[in-house]
């Protein structure tokens, strides 16, 4: 038996069997690449699911880790820290949102969005709670996103769901202007849908639902936990979209590793008062540190003008693979988020070889597989990473 088998093992004796795993143990990362514990490298092109934008144990993020844990981890929010306030400046500064609430996860920044959401609607709108979301988004695991989140095979083990929620088809305005009743408080939805499969709207899209929402005394929220911080090639994805939401919630990449969550509104929009939301952990001087250390040299450095460079190797190089295999049936992405499409449900079959050919990726849906690199990536380590895809294709 093998080190990671013997890992492996342990998982299936003592941990909760909830997630599906690929069989890879891994104990060291450095940029865009991991190993696991038996030595083996790895590509990895999953990045802690969007979590890693700076790549693995990158410097800056290293070093604010170490020296803050070294001076003061957690005091509540009982008090304030300076960590929490240089980050909510950095972070509100450098967008078109006034305010900054920050917890733990994605899910708890769309479940302080949506809070937000509803005392809105009952101040300014009669009473209203309902919030549209679109089918295939995806906005958490807990009780209340899994019921916002628009996919019915995370939602039908746990009916009744919370009410409150309409869905509607995504990249489709009439569809939500159909949905709108003076029930309607809010709009949520994802600039791009990750989970869903990497599924990009009309460049109008968001455009008009703003337009609506502002005809109709509408919160616009977009949950921005996997397209913000730099993955579409700006700050923010609203910015690839020439929108100002009202609300935004982000998570994943804002944390370069560390958890955390946020959700920022506009002054106009911030309907929460002292006693309307709290947390424990939220926004603790350890990962406000980390996430304002990351955040600073992803600006700082322009990060983002080199997704968009990367964005254009990466789908020309995917593209080269649909040239090549017959069962590829799209390419679609924007910035360093994109998914590689198949006719018939072989992603399963897909990462096994790509596992055994050094390059992880994620299996965003049975028929399609998703990239989600460092922002930092390289165009060396992008060629060399589709080689290695190319030669687990060539086994399909």
């Amino acid at each position: 038996m093998t080190i990671s088998e013997q890992w492996i093992a342990k998982e299936q004796q003592y941990y909760a069997q909830t997630v599906r795993r690929q069989p890879v143990v891994i104990v060291k990362g450095e940029g865009s690449r991991v190993w696991d514990a038996d030595g083996k490298e790895y590509l990895d092109f999953v990045a802690g699911w969007a979590v890693d934008n700076l790549g693995h144990s990158h410097p800056a993020i290293t070093q604010a880790i170490v020296e803050q844990a070294g001076t003061l981890i957690q005091t509540s929010n009982q008090f304030f820290t300076v960590p929490q306030l240089q980050l909510a400046e950095l972070l509100v500064e450098n967008s078109c949102l006034d305010r900054v609430f920050f917890g733990n996860s994605g899910a708890e920044a769309n479940e302080g969005a949506l809070k937000l959401a509803k005392k809105y609607g009952k101040q300014h709108r009669d009473g209203a709670y309902e919030v549209i979301t679109a089918f295939n988004s995806f906005h958490g695991r807990t009780a209340t996103t899994v019921a916002a989140t628009g996919q019915p095979h995370y939602q039908e083990a746990f009916l009744p769901l919370q009410p409150g929620f309409v869905h509607v088809d995504f990249n489709d305005v009439e569809a939500i202007m159909n949905a709108t009743t003076d029930r309607t408080a809010a709009v949520m939805l994802e600039p791009v849908q990750g989970e869903g499969g990497v599924n990009i709207p009309d460049e109008d899209y968001l455009v008009r639902v703003r337009e609506w929402c502002d005809q109709n005394n509408l919160l616009l929220i977009l949950d921005e936990v996997q397209t913000g911080m730099g993955r579409l090639g700006s700050l923010f994805g609203y910015e690839e979209y020439n929108v100002e939401p009202d609300v935004i919630t982000l998570a994943k990449g804002l944390g370069y590793g560390v958890p955390i969550g946020a959700f920022m509104s506009k002054e106009s929009a911030m309907a929460l008062v002292p006693g309307d939301h709290g947390s424990t952990f939220g926004g603790n001087a350890l990962t406000t540190a980390a996430a304002y250390a990351g955040t600073k040299f992803l600006i700082d450095n322009n990060i983002c003008s080199h997704v968009k460079q990367m964005e254009t190797h990466l789908l020309d190089r995917l593209n080269g693979l649909k040239a090549r295999f017959s069962f590829v049936t799209d390419v679609r992405g924007k910035g360093l988020l994109a998914a590689l499409e198949f006719d018939s449900d072989v992603s399963g079959q897909v990462l096994t070889n790509a596992n055994e050919a050094g390059i992880l990726l994620n299996g965003v849906r049975p028929n399609a597989v998703r990239f989600m690199p460092p922002l930092t990536v390289t165009p060396e380590e992008i060629d060399e990473g589709i080689g290695r895809l190319e030669d687990a294709l060539a086994k399909i």
